[in-house]
């Protein structure tokens, strides 16, 4: 069965979601250094990994890392290189040879913050990962090497440390905890650690020493392609580029060399080439620095001399993905490339792993918080699983319909047949024109969740099709349940500041709170008080937002008095965009204004009432918060 054909099977739709409720009594909200138990280990120190630690620190749930070696939208967008100078896709015969073609992949929605609050941004990894690990140091992280914490008991691992230089090499799993030992070095001697915690966490990406030890299979294509990743810095090169022709992809073949460069930054110069590997008749020994300048130079169709090689490593291209993300009766669990390895056009490898982290951070808040059952934790495999397998057969579909490029261009089959296998290594962005648009016919028509931590609407005809191929489809934004709240901008009443922000800041980001969004109408104020008692007896914060139309003349204290004695609101005021043509918020939503929006945490969609509810409100409300959090429902006289 192909990957898309497991996706049908794994996500298609079969009624209310279900789950089974357990005890949660021998999972710890609180870390005692007395008894060793951590709440949550994550082993693997990339960005993923990173990014999980420091939301769950966010949300008061104390962690801490493993690496094998040793507020940032705002701040990736100060740091990212100008939009000019990696908006374009070049094809050539060399850097400084003869252009067959090239295009412009940016278009003007990517940069208006219409539907998106930020920006489409380019930032190379290593960088995003040394941003994440200062913010980390900014929550109280602290960077231990192995031989570092010589004055910690070799069983005890503290919160909010980044261990650095530890490798796991063995879990056991006890219906307590999960003990992990790990390898560190000391004097330049092997030691171990034994760490015991009631999560253990692998993000430690895709040879997953985690996924391995728990017995975990991948499925899918493996070995699609081997390639060699040459990173370097070029001063001269980057000021010859950012002169004659900046861009930041550069799809090279000529008689004497093929590669893929791509220019993470040309004002610093830095650059990573992708070029093809044929072992066992190569070997990475062959692409020692002084043959890799040599490649550099012949793509380049001249000599740079600052050219500094600062790492080769091969890599193989994958489409796996694992055959589930959770072991271990709940206590083992598998995010980013742990868990999927995607061929990377598309963009799709660490994008699929923020927002696994972003899906499994609140659940395991909610967790140790006392608000959710263990079983939570299974709806984070419900709801990512379907999206790994989409994305990876995207990206086959992708690597196939590459070699359509080198064909167009008239280039020899041979020489077509690794350019093609070169040409998918895109580091993190995507392909042009046709391929850029297969990509996102596919994935916008997913682009939610359909079966989890949710209620899903019993009304909606289901699309069994195919996914339409052939023609890009920009982002609409959507309001159904399991989709990602859509962006408007707002203004707060009754504060001193005038500040816009955006409706995805409604939601808080350090508590397990739910938000419910509601228009200054009397049945909507019922159903705002009926939802504030539901939250009281689940045990579970939640605000309500009360949007008023940006033509209207609102005052809050109808707010105050319809919700009283409820204190935990919002009003605000849309923001007119003369950019986008619905300028009304349930426009957007595509809603009546009597309805209502119910998000979770994680800014997703857990339930909405298009229109006036019918019944009790405060039973549908029961209702609501019993199927999205896994709680058994109590009766209420």
């Amino acid at each position: 069965m192909g990957v898309l054909g497991i996706l049908k099977r794994v996500s298609g739709n079969g009624g209310v979601n279900s789950f089974s409720v357990r005890k949660i009594s021998t999972f710890r909200s609180k870390f005692d250094e007395k008894d060793g138990i951590l709440p949550v280990l994550i082993v693997g120190g990339g960005p993923v990994g990173l990014f999980l630690s420091a939301l769950l620190t966010q949300l008061g749930v104390r962690c801490a890392v493993f690496r094998k070696v040793n507020g940032l939208a705002e701040e990736i967008q100060k740091l990212e290189p100008p939009v000019d100078m990696w908006r374009k896709f070049i094809y050539c015969t060399s850097l400084s040879g003869s252009i067959i073609g090239s295009v412009d992949h940016m278009q003007p929605q990517d940069f208006n913050k219409v539907v998106s609050p930020v920006s489409v941004a380019h930032f190379s990894q290593h960088k995003l990962t040394r941003l994440l690990v200062k913010h980390l140091e900014d929550l109280g992280f602290s960077l231990c090497i192995g031989d570092g914490i010589k004055d910690y008991d070799h069983e005890i691992v503290r919160e909010r440390m980044i261990m650095m230089g530890h490798e796991c090499t063995s879990i056991e799993a006890t219906d307590h905890c999960v003990m992990v030992c790990a390898s560190f070095l000391k004097d330049g001697r092997k030691m171990e650690r034994k760490i015991r915690c009631n999560i253990l966490v692998g993000t430690d990406g895709a040879g997953s020493m985690v996924r391995k030890l728990v017995g975990i299979d991948m499925m899918g294509e493996n070995d699609l392609q081997k390639l060699i990743s040459v990173h370097f810095s070029s001063r001269e090169l980057g000021q010859y580029l950012l002169n004659e022709r900046p861009g930041m992809l550069f799809f090279i073949f000529n008689v004497d060399a093929i590669g893929v460069l791509v220019a993470h930054d040309l004002k610093l110069g830095e650059f990573v080439l992708q070029i093809p590997f044929y072992p066992p008749q190569q070997s990475v020994k062959d692409f020692n620095p002084e043959v890799c300048r040599e490649l550099i130079s012949k793509l380049a169709g001249r000599n740079f001399m600052d050219v500094d090689v600062i790492d080769v490593k091969p890599w193989v291209m994958h489409a796996e993905v694992a055959e589930k993300f959770i072991s271990c009766d709940n206590r083992v669990i598998l995010a980013g490339d742990a868990a999927h390895r995607f061929p990377p056009a598309g963009g799709f490898g660490m994008n699929t792993g923020i927002q696994d982290a972003h899906n499994l951070a609140w659940k395991i808040a909610s967790l140790f918080k006392g608000i959710s059952p263990p079983s939570i934790l299974q709806t984070y495999e419900i709801e990512r699983l379907p999206i790994a397998l989409f994305n990876t057969e995207l990206s086959v579909q992708n690597f196939k319909a590459a070699m359509s490029v080198p064909a167009a261009l008239g280039l020899n089959p041979n020489i077509a047949n690794s350019i093609h296998q070169v040409i998918n290594k895109v580091g993190g962005s995507i392909l042009p024109s046709g391929i850029q648009r297969t990509i996102l016919d596919g994935i916008f028509a997913i682009g939610r969740y359909t079966k989890g931590a949710l209620v899903p609407e019993t009304d909606k005809v289901q699309d069994t099709n195919e996914v339409p191929l052939g023609r890009r489809r920009d982002y609409i934004p959507s309001a159904e349940p399991g989709s990602r709240l859509p962006h408007m901008n707002v203004i707060p009443l009754n504060e001193s500041s005038t500040k816009t922000f955006s409706t995805l800041d409604l939601i808080r980001g350090d508590d397990v709170e739910f938000l419910l969004i509601i228009a200054p109408k009397r049945e909507s104020y019922n159903l705002a008080q009926a939802a504030f008692k539901a939250a009281r007896r689940f045990k579970v914060p939640l605000k309500v937002s009360i949007i008023w139309p940006s033509s209207s003349s609102p005052t809050s204290s109808l707010s105050k008095a319809a919700l009283h004695p409820w204190e935990n609101y919002i009003d605000v005021r849309e923001v007119s965009d003369s950019n986008r043509p619905s300028s009304s918020w349930w426009e957007i939503c595509k809603m009546a204004d009597d309805g209502a929006i119910l998000v979770r945490p994680d800014e997703h969609v857990a339930w909405r009432a298009k229109s006036t509810i019918a019944g009790d409100p405060v039973l549908v409300m029961d209702k609501v918060f019993s199927q999205v959090l896994g709680v058994e429902q109590e009766h209420h006289t």
